[in-house]
């Protein structure tokens, strides 16, 4: 028996979460948990029924809170209730429940349209927070499966620590945050499942391995570093929440996703990826508990070949937002965003192995770099340094080593190139030693990219696969799609000829099937084109 119908709304949510529905309104106000319809308006539901169900029954599901107004439940122009009115609730804010049994007979194959009319004239208004229905036979197993879905954290931020190959002493590592949200998918539940284990390699070259605690308050693992360092990395859960919001929703990577079946692609859900260590992320593999596994590289314009060939190197200094130093002469004015102007000013540090710390407003990858002598006395030159990078500014990665090095006059430029390249946001200038004085002095620092063709790449799909306990693997496919709106609106003439409004909401998890999908676009077509 297909029972694949199920159809939800989450108003509760910001976009409203919708599982195969589309959601038009009239007289109606959509709150920040709920929707709310007003005397003598409605919404309407627009769902597919595939044309083998066959199911006696169907259960709807409504939460609302506090008291209601009486309502109109009408489906495919039957009514199924007529002002019902649930009691009076003990608070105003109070969730309550109705369900309401539907006659299979009411639904039919294809589109069907269930609508909900708040029948009051007094003036009361319904607050709706959630709308299900599903057949009988699947109704509790729906409910159960919801309850599981939103009962838990979405996103989980873990601090980090990490110790090298031989070392005694843990030091901080970068922040982790988690998001793997496979909830678009048939499995329901299941693709919420958070992980237990989870591998994953950053485009600087760095691959981590951990395995979680039972309760996910921390991990333990490895890790390589781009230049083979190994060591270890454990992590301590230090936050949750129910879903990415803010800024963080827009660090998500969306996709609409495909499994290969037999040879056959079919259309597998949606899935939201956010996994951050301060580096881009290159490659993901996870399982839960259940034992499903799922990996995934991601495809870029850089892993396709498409990216064109580099430029001539770009000053790219301009893009320097802070400077700090571990020492600066602040009486005279040499500090240290001097070594950023072009003016022959400088930076004198009363040490001989001071350090500077420039962060970039963005990741950038730098790929040379020049330091210009200051005015006055050689022995103040710097000898001996490292340039380093770090995506968090405290985890660091070598990437030049200069030693002995001598400026043959005042203002003389030199440049190097790096040894070792990255897209790192904070570049740090560690002196070891200068040629004798006990000061240390610089004019100006600059940096540079390889050129035009440098940006970095943006995600457009993946490839991978995913294997269910028992099951044999099969081939998993994403492709990129932009983040659920947050402000969709779109109008069309209802058939009462008055004007009813689209719903914002995410409608990633609305079609479960390209059938489906072609409906409701249809469907949807019609409405944009009154």
């Amino acid at each position: 028996m297909d029972l694949s119908f199920a159809v939800f709304a989450d108003f509760g949510s910001r976009p409203a979460a919708l599982t195969n529905a589309v959601v038009r309104h009239h007289r109606c106000a959509v709150a920040s948990t709920y929707v709310v319809v007003t005397a003598g308006g409605h919404l309407k539901v627009d769902f597919v029924v595939p044309d083998h169900l066959n199911t006696a029954e169907a259960v709807l599901r409504l939460e609302t809170l506090g008291t209601t107004a009486p309502m109109d439940v009408v489906l495919n122009g039957e009514t199924v209730a007529k002002e019902f009115r649930l009691p009076e609730a003990d608070t105003p804010d109070a969730p309550r429940e109705y369900v309401l049994n539907v006659p299979g007979t009411a639904l039919l194959p294809g589109v069907n349209v269930l609508q909900l009319r708040n029948a009051d004239g007094d003036g009361a208004v319904l607050r709706l927070r959630t709308l299900a229905l599903d057949p009988v036979e699947a109704a509790e197993r729906a409910r159960r499966a919801r309850a599981a879905r939103d009962g838990g954290p979405s996103v989980r931020t873990y601090a980090t620590e990490r110790r090298p190959l031989g070392a005694p002493v843990w030091q901080p590592g970068p922040t982790l945050t988690v998001h793997l949200d496979q909830g678009g998918t048939p499995a329901g539940p299941a693709g919420q499942e958070p992980p237990a284990r989870l591998a994953w390699r950053g485009t600087d070259g760095t691959e981590s391995s951990v395995a979680f605690r039972t309760d996910l308050s921390g991990f333990h693992g490895h890790v390589r570093g781009p230049e083979g360092s190994l060591g270890e990395v454990r992590g301590a859960l230090t936050g949750t929440r129910p879903r990415p919001e803010g800024p963080l929703a827009a660090r998500v990577r969306h996709f609409v996703t495909e499994e290969e079946h037999d040879g056959v692609w079919r259309p597998a859900g949606r899935l939201g990826l956010l996994l951050d260590d301060g580096a881009p992320l290159e490659r993901v593999t996870w399982s839960g508990r259940g034992g499903t596994a799922t990996s995934l590289s991601l495809v870029t314009d850089t892993t396709r070949g498409a990216g064109p060939a580099g430029g001539e190197r770009r000053d790219i200094t301009d893009r320097v937002r802070e400077v700090q130093a571990s020492d600066e002469f602040t009486a005279a004015g040499e500090v240290a965003p001097n070594l950023l102007r072009t003016a022959r000013t400088k930076w004198l540090a009363q040490e001989r192995d001071p350090e500077v710390t420039f962060t970039f407003d963005s990741p950038l990858t730098v790929t040379a770099y020049s330091l210009t002598s200051a005015n006055d006395f050689t022995e103040r030159d710097p000898a001996d340094w490292t340039l380093e990078g770090s995506h968090d500014g405290r985890t660091w990665m070598t990437l030049d080593i200069r030693q002995d090095q001598h400026f043959r006059r005042r203002f003389e430029t030199k440049e190097y190139v790096l040894a070792t390249t990255g897209a790192f946001s904070h570049y740090r200038l560690n002196i070891g030693d200068n040629c004798g004085d006990h000061l240390t002095q610089l004019s100006a620092v600059r940096f540079f990219d390889a050129g035009e063709a440098a940006p970095a790449s943006d995600t457009l799909a993946f490839i991978g696969y995913r294997q269910a306990p028992g099951a044999e693997p099969v081939g998993y496919r994403g492709t990129s799609v932009p983040a659920p709106a947050e402000g969709i609106a779109a109008t069309a003439g209802g058939d009462t000829g008055e004007e009813e409004e689209l719903l914002v909401g995410d409608f990633s998890g609305t079609a479960q099937s390209l059938q489906e999908a072609a409906q409701l676009l249809e469907r949807l077509t019609r409405y944009l084109r009154r």
